[in-house]
């Protein structure tokens, strides 16, 4: 099998590796040795991680509309990760120091749902939106919300 490469290409790059994945599980598949899941652990992983950026690329976008929305400086600070949590602190317009709480588990919990309420109100929308972070599907909405909603 030969595999060509397009420069630049996000999409040639993953079409590359999936065939690269295929084309080893496939040799995997004749052998009985067993590494037939190590591959499909590989596979998994890989697809998490694509998931995993996605989503941090979603969250990033939304804060630094926010940031923007609201005439918070510095807000290219929504794609670096602690930095970010003092962007949403300066949103929120909330101690700048309340960022070692987000480092107490469990303390964490109750912080980021008062900041993303403090971040509610400063995008002129009602408080209880920020409680609806802890709600397992409805945290994937909210932030899309507040950022790109009038």
């Amino acid at each position: 099998m030969r595999l060509r490469f397009r420069p630049l290409s996000f999409l040639g790059f993953s079409a590359a590796v999936v065939a690269v994945l295929m084309s080893t599980g496939r040799a995997m598949a004749q052998s009985n040795d067993g590494e037939v899941p190590a591959i499909l652990t590989g596979v998994f992983f890989f697809c998490a991680l694509i998931v995993g950026l996605a989503f941090y690329v979603y969250i990033a976008l939304a804060l630094q509309t926010i940031a923007k929305k609201t005439g918070t400086a510095n807000d290219w600070l929504a794609w670096i990760p602690i930095a970010n949590l003092i962007l949403m602190l300066n949103v929120a317009k909330k101690p700048v120091w309340w960022v070692v709480l987000f480092f107490i588990p469990l303390v964490n919990i109750v912080m980021a749902i008062i900041v993303w309420m403090g971040v509610a109100v400063a995008r002129g929308k009602p408080d209880w939106w920020g409680i609806l972070m802890i709600v397992p599907v409805a945290n994937l909405i909210v932030p899309g919300y507040l950022a790109w909603s009038d």
